[in-house]
């Protein structure tokens, strides 16, 4: 297969790109007597990607969207920055290097290892959490028995060879070997990014270690920062903390947080608790919930008839009825007499606790019974569940099918007073859904759940009412009626632990696994923690605030973060293994990952005067070393320090510090942060509570933009199956250009984006066309008509090109890349195409025209395909294409476009009738039939049935969302009130199907009862192109008469939509 249109295309390219890097074209700074308001800026930023590879298709997809906004901003006038640095920080590096050298050691360099040895496969495993929360199923994996995964051969599979690979057992060298990789690939795809300000993260960089240090003295001056019991994944085996490192299965874990409702077993007991209540114990069965403010709706506790539980003596002598597992956790949470021991003074089947008589807290029934559920799953919770029909989908289904299935109740022997006298307790109000049922009986209802065993249903029935219920609801009974429950939840959980009616429990989200073999329990733990979360109430409503002004791009988006910032509690930030920064007033720990990265926007603002190099080595032009930039030059510099502390504790020039000043200040607030969905739960919430207490309000963040995860032509990359594809591989295959234009194609919203192998292939070859035809068109240029641009066609083509660049600047500014790439070159690829085809030779064309639509694709496309817009500007003679601006567009005549588009969709609508009418003639063989006649019917009018029911949809028309407001069942209901419309009902609802799929193409247009123009005239005036586009001998037009429509097969005319004979 012939390279020729890649070599070609990645010849310019590198052009380009070295024409880019000797003008230093994307290195800039803040101007020297200007602020940001009289010379507006724009600076985005991405997660700065781990060092431990090469970059994939994932990670660019995200980058592209920073830099997308970066170059269309640059377009409009603005100065730009779009910095990059590699994130080393944490345990990935240290763990792979240790690895290596045992490897090493173990099997020599490089390694023997044993024949046959299994290779080590890892599959996906759902882990069903909080509903209130959003957690990426990513990195839980399990690992098949008996694999195993050499390092070596990871670093083969990296295309490292294996001289090279036994450098990597000393963890600097990952450090200095990737990020110059990362540098060169994504140089290789033209991201206009200023590299002076790019770095790593770790103590290796001490000005960056300089920096996170001040974050953190910051944040404990702020008490931010605390120290106490913390849950943590805990190995029994080895005494310790479980962090991710350090475990065979359950990477990614984290402890999930329940309270446990004391549910106190009352006379008469159950046979199997009696001879402990009359030893003078108190019994409590212990649910673990989730939504301790639901408690006031309780209607019976659940159980697994099968399930296997114990009573277990607690650290104050009471018991709690629960399961093995649970109480393990129990142990190391304070909960028993003895740290990691427990007492179990009973064991039975769930069966036997059915129908036990329970005091709730807090219920308005006074005593609840048990009863079974076999849905219960032991290996999550206590085993116990605790029942709240009004907002859990789970406890009414079970609920309604005891309630109407006796054999059901007769087989586990529920008697009917424990069930059927217990209603549904409407104790949320959510607007909008619960005003005639319970928001757990509607979400029933409405995903058609049949039973408790719909599992896929209830879950998602399940899912709708915890986040309507968190982010809507509002109590409606108890001390808090009338207020939300986002605000009340936390303090009605504290109110319950803190009477005793209630204990805080927590337990592993998923299974873990340490490396010894022990299944792992959440421990509290004494260690170093971020107070996010409700215990600092104060500053995060300051994040909500700040948030509420903020762009997002999503609704979607914004809902994750108000979910999130409503769950999120205090974050562990501090570790004893790895690589980073040591916390400044405990040396032992490490700042991990997800804390030492909130911040560094600021870092780019001045990373270029402090260093010149990835690894803060080599000093930058300040001329500052590392020990001089002391607390006070970063409040300084940063904050509203005070000049001459910053000197006098530094000795840095004056001027160097206020030029350190002025970048920051103008600079920051960071306009945009890109990245993917999945960071919103940590990483980006953290962005915004670090921000919120550390720096002022006209500092914070403008907008956050995040996107799905990306497929590789329609399934998951993976390096198993072969399916992946690195950012160096895609430009060697596509060229830089035609991988962006794949990458934008390839999604806008939050959900996956699909990277198809076929359109970067074909993005290829339309660049190359287009390039050849600029060169073309150049050498034709004395050929072409040189008048006003004032014929019909010229209109409809100078109206193209001015409604593109309107239509293609609301697209780049709500970040719709998809939707700007289909606007500046498919559809204007194809305007320009039809302007050639209906004129039919360079000599008709404008030369005007063209000239302007050269030039105003090259602008439109620069965000997207910069190099392909750089070549057409050094062709075009126009210069450097980073200084050319937004082009203004003119007046837009929507009347002529309106025609024109009339007239190309009689255009296709005949050719398809042609194709029909040959098909037909063909049969047998035949090859030689041919079309010669078209006769086009026309209708100035709709039946008066047309007309009404479109004077009606007109009334109920949502313009915004392109839908009406009422549905196709409610519309048939209104309309067959009036007499003359009956009739025609069945044909009603077929029009209203086509008028709806209309508007979503053409919005109100599609309610018109008659056009603005005359269809007879636009296909008379445009006759020559018809006959000679469709080879055609005549064609005739002419309005329907009642004879005529006799001879129409299909639809008869109507406006717009005209009815054709082809013979």
């Amino acid at each position: 297969m012939s390279t020729a249109k890649l070599d070609f295309v990645r010849e310019y390219e590198k052009e380009i790109q070295k024409q880019w890097k000797d003008n230093k074209t994307f290195e800039v700074d803040a101007p020297v007597d200007k602020t940001n308001v009289e010379e507006p800026k724009y600076m985005a930023s991405f997660p700065y990607p781990y060092m431990n590879g090469r970059l994939h298709i994932g990670h660019v997809f995200t980058v592209t969207k920073a830099e997308f906004m970066c170059q269309f901003q640059r377009l409009k006038g603005k100065r730009v920055l779009f910095p990059f640095a590699f994130h080393c920080t944490g345990m990935p590096i240290k763990v792979c290097a240790d690895k290596l050298k045992k490897e090493m050691e173990e099997f020599g360099t490089p390694p023997v290892f044993p024949i046959d040895e299994p290779e080590k496969v890892v599959e996906k495993v759902a882990i069903k959490e909080d509903p209130l929360q959003f957690k990426s199923n990513k990195s839980k994996v399990k690992a098949k028995t008996g694999g195993i995964a050499r390092q070596w051969k990871i670093m083969q599979s990296l295309g490292i060879t294996d001289e090279e690979i036994p450098k990597f057992a000393d963890t600097t060298y990952w450090l200095n070997y990737f990020p110059p990789h990362c540098k060169g690939d994504l140089e290789s795809i033209g991201m206009g990014i200023d590299w002076r300000r790019s770095f790593i993260t770790t103590d290796v960089n001490q000005y960056y270690d300089s920096f996170v240090r001040w974050q953190f003295t910051a944040l404990r001056e702020q008490d931010k920062v605390k120290f106490g019991e913390r849950y943590s994944i805990w190995s029994t085996t080895d005494n310790q903390q479980c962090a991710d490192h350090e475990r065979s299965q359950g990477e990614g874990v984290q402890p999930q947080n329940y309270t446990l409702i004391k549910l106190e077993v009352v006379e008469p007991a159950p046979a199997v608790l009696a001879p402990i209540m009359a030893a003078g114990k108190k019994v409590y069965l212990v649910p673990g919930t989730l939504r301790p403010e639901t408690m006031y709706g309780q209607t019976n506790c659940w159980v697994l008839p099968t399930g296997k539980y114990g009573a277990f003596e607690m650290k104050d002598g009471s018991v709690f009825v629960c399961t093995e597992r649970s109480v393990r956790n129990m142990a190391y949470q304070g909960l028993t007499k003895v740290r990691g021991q427990f007492d179990k003074l009973a064991e039975f089947t769930g069966q036997d606790l059915i129908g036990a008589s329970l005091k709730a807290p807090l219920a308005i029934n006074p005593i609840v019974h048990v009863l079974p559920m076999l849905s219960i799953d032991e290996n999550k919770g206590t085993g116990v569940v605790t029942s709240v029909p009004s907002d859990s989908p789970d406890d009414y289904a079970t609920l309604v099918d005891l309630k109407l299935k006796e054999p059901l109740r007769k087989k586990f022997g529920v008697k009917d007073e424990w069930v059927l006298p217990f209603e549904v307790i409407s104790i949320i109000d959510i607007p909008g859904y619960t005003e005639t049922e319970a928001c757990a009986v509607r979400a029933y209802r409405e995903f058609q759940v049949k039973s408790q065993n719909d599992r896929d249903l209830l879950d998602k029935a399940k899912d709708l009412c915890y986040q309507k219920g968190f982010n809507d609801g509002v109590m409606a009974v108890g001390p808090y009626k009338g207020e939300k429950v986002s605000v009340v939840k936390k303090t009605i959980k504290d109110e319950m632990v803190a009477s005793g009616q209630a204990v805080n429990y927590s337990e592993p989200a998923g299974k873990v696994v340490s490396r010894s073999g022990d299944e792992c329990v959440v421990a509290l733990t004494d260690q170093w923690y971020i107070n996010y979360g409700e215990e600092d109430e104060q500053w995060r409503q300051s994040v909500l605030k700040n948030l509420a002004t903020m762009e997002l791009f999503s609704p979607e988006t914004r809902k994750r973060f108000e979910i999130a910032l409503g769950w999120l509690g205090q974050w562990a930030c501090s570790r004893s293994f790895g690589l980073g920064t040591k916390l400044p007033w405990a040396q032992e720990f490490l700042i991990e990952s997800l804390s030492d990265s909130t911040i560094y926007m600021a870092f780019y603002t001045i990373a270029h005067i402090l260093q010149s190099d990835f690894n803060g080595q080599v000093q930058g032009s300040g001329k500052i070393a590392p020990p001089q930039m002391s607390k006070e030059v970063w409040d300084y510099v940063l904050l509203n320090g005070d000049l001459e502390k910053a000197h006098s504790t530094s000795q840095i020039a004056k001027d160097t510090l206020t030029l350190m000043k002025r970048e920051f200040n103008y600079w920051y607030p960071l306009d945009l942060r890109v990245s993917g969905i999945d960071l919103v739960q940590n990483h980006l919430t953290f962005f915004l509570y670090n921000h919120a207490t550390l720096f002022p309000e006209h500092h914070q963040p403008r907008g956050i933009r995040a996107n799905g995860f990306v497929l590789l032509n329609g399934e998951k990359m993976s390096k198993s199956s072969g399916n992946f594809l690195t950012l160096f591989d895609a430009v060697e295959k596509y060229s830089a250009d035609a991988t962006r234009v794949a990458l934008a194609d390839a999604g806008d919203g939050v959900e996956d984006a699909n990277f198809l192998d076929k359109t970067a292939l074909s993005a290829l070859f339309k660049l190359h066309t287009q390039v050849t035809w600029v060169e073309e068109m150049l050498l034709a240029q004395d050929k072409m008509y040189t008048g006003a641009p004032t014929r019909a066609q010229d209109i409809v083509f100078a109206s193209e090109i001015n409604r593109a660049i309107k239509q293609a600047e609301d697209a780049y500014e709500k970040s719709q890349f998809r939707e700007a790439l289909r606007i500046v070159f498919f559809d204007f690829l194809a305007s320009r195409d039809y302007y050639k085809s209906v004129l039919d030779s360079v000599e008709n064309m404008s030369k005007e025209l063209i000239n302007r639509f050269i030039e105003v694709q090259a602008i439109l496309m620069y965000p997207i395909a910069p190099h392909f817009s750089q070549k057409i500007f050094n062709l075009i003679g126009k210069g450097d294409i980073t200084n050319a601006r937004w082009p203004l567009a003119t007046d837009v005549d929507v009347m002529a476009l309106r025609q024109n588009d009339y007239l190309k969709s009689t255009a296709y609508d005949v050719r398809t009738k042609i194709n029909i009418f040959l098909k037909s003639k063909n049969k047998g063989g035949k090859t030689d039939a041919k079309a010669e006649k078209a006769v086009i019917y026309i209708s100035k009018t709709y039946p008066k049935w047309k007309i009404h029911t479109l004077d009606y949809l007109s009334k109920i028309y949502d313009a915004e969302n392109k839908c009406f407001t009422k549905e196709t069942a409610t519309i048939l209901e209104d309309l067959k009130k009036e007499d003359e419309l009956k009739s025609q009902l069945s044909n009603i609802m077929q029009f209203i199907r086509v008028v709806e799929a209309e508007i979503k193409l053409n919005g109100s247009q599609a309610l018109e009862t008659t056009l603005p123009f005359a269809e007879d005239q636009v296909i008379t005036s445009n006759m020559d192109y018809l006959i000679r586009s469709l080879e055609l001998t005549s064609i005739e037009v002419k309005e329907a008469s009642e004879q005529d429509l006799k001879q129409i097969k299909g639809q008869p005319p109507t406006p717009g939509k005209p009815s054709l004979i082809i013979s």
